[in-house]
């Protein structure tokens, strides 16, 4: 019997938002001897590049989706170390705004005041797999720093490939990576167990937290460990509460527009129409969607997934901090649209703020199913609440926006809502005529 059969499932207790659900899928089960296993998985790993189809068979599902995440994405195997994405001010900056840093101390008492002793590091890094510290072992500290495994560095999977950092980014959950698992060669003396760290208002993915060292890092122990820490920063997040909410976030500006203009990490960039449906499907659907499931919101007709994960490629060099590679499409940061901010307000009854947001149809150009839907249903909601309330203006708001010119219904509303003797009432009066001649004569 493989010593792979062997792996358990761990039962965490984690929320239900956390990921790929509750089980974790052990590294080193207890019983297992870490020098078979590494040598397995090496010539495995060996036999994957060279793109033996059989030669992978006793690698762990949650790693051999990693690799072929990262072959997709070209990472280098014989890559040395990572890009430094945070130097200097810049580093300083992201660790003085980022919402971890309330949680630092926490993170310090749990784990980092006793990593020395047991010959780790700890490592807290942001939602794009970007390290903010790495505190624990001083000589573990040295050593990694020949791999740029160091703050400022980006061990996203698009960088590095499988690691415990970037794999439990990309996936959304509790990920152990033993030695020889790890995609790039250079990181394979290595082992790590890592977490990701989620607001606890929004369940939005705020960063991740790993421990990194030799095989003991990948124990059953080890897992909870990390799990547990994590539990304890997201109860002091919730406790500080406003510097989460503080924190800016991105922007999809899609309503009355042919395409969609992102606002993320303080720029504003003009996206194709695709990208843009992409996005909005993302951000309508924060536990992730797969390729089947983009591919069935995205075409009118029958499309093979390929064709979704060549859009999401693409989208993902477009802006490779917002979107996660995982075969399930998520993304790595809560995402903010004008629709959505309709929405809220017609949820609040606020039907005059709902129509001053509402600049018109949200993509009007856009044919994908998905999209669609979202239009219809969004102006449908708006419509019929303005034809239930009785809120005259916020009536006569919408008759006279371009989504509501043409609205006879809506028009003989405003009509019948006015005083006889208001000025407004002949206005109404003479639109709706007109609007009702223009039927008759079409008709």
């Amino acid at each position: 019997m493989s010593s792979l059969n062997a792996d358990r499932e761990v039962s965490g207790g984690s929320e239900p938002h956390r990921g790929q659900g509750i089980s974790l899928s052990l590294a080193l089960p207890n019983g297992v001897d870490p020098v078979s296993r590494w040598r397995t998985t090496a010539r495995a790993h060996e036999n994957f590049l060279r793109s033996d189809p059989h030669g992978h068979a006793e690698v762990r599902p949650v790693v051999l989706e990693s690799w072929r995440r990262s072959a997709a994405l070209r990472v280098d195997p014989d890559r040395r170390d990572s890009p430094m994405a945070l130097v200097d001010d810049a580093l300083e900056e992201a660790r003085a705004t980022h919402p971890l840093r309330h949680a630092m101390p926490v993170v310090r008492r749990l784990l980092v005041d006793d990593a020395a002793d047991a010959g780790v590091l700890v490592i807290v890094g942001d939602a794009r797999g970007r390290i903010l510290w790495a505190e624990g072992d001083d000589d573990l500290r040295r050593r990694a720093e020949r791999l740029h495994l160091q703050a400022g560095a980006d061990w996203c999977e698009d960088a590095m490939g499988t690691n415990a950092i970037g794999t439990a980014l990309a996936i959304g959950d509790t990920v152990q990576v033993f030695g020889s698992e790890h995609y790039a060669r250079s990181v394979q003396p290595w082992s790590c167990t890592a977490a990701p760290i989620r607001d606890p208002r929004t369940g939005h993915v705020l960063g991740v937290l790993d421990i990194t060292g030799g095989a003991s890092v990948v124990a059953p122990q080890s897992a909870f460990l990390v799990r547990s820490a994590v539990a304890a920063v997201e109860a002091e997040l919730r406790l500080v509460g406003g510097a989460v909410a503080a924190t800016p976030g991105s922007r999809l500006e899609i309503l009355g527009r042919p395409r969609g203009r992102l606002v993320h990490l303080g720029r504003s960039v003009e996206l194709s129409l695709r990208h843009t449906e992409l996005l909005l499907l993302l951000a309508e659907h924060p536990d992730g969607l797969s390729a089947s499931e983009l591919a069935w919101q995205l075409y009118e007709h029958d499309a093979a997934e390929v064709t979704v994960r060549a859009e999401m490629s693409r989208l993902r060099k477009a802006v490779p901090e917002l979107v996660s590679p995982a075969g399930q499409y998520r993304l790595r940061t809560e995402l903010r649209t004008d629709a959505m901010d309709v929405a809220d307000r017609l949820t609040r009854g606020d039907h005059r703020g709902a129509v001053e947001l509402y600049r018109g149809d949200l993509l009007p150009r856009s044919a994908a199913p998905g999209v669609v839907t979202l239009r219809y249903r969004l102006h449908g909601w708006l419509r019929n609440v303005l034809l239930q309330s009785g809120d005259g203006e916020a009536l006569r708001r919408y008759a006279m926006s371009p989504s509501g010119r043409e609205d006879a219904q809506i028009w003989r509303a405003c009509l019948d809502g006015l005083a006889p003797g208001s000025p407004q009432r002949a206005e109404a009066a003479a639109v709706l005529a007109g609007l009702d001649g223009e039927l008759g004569h079409t008709g």
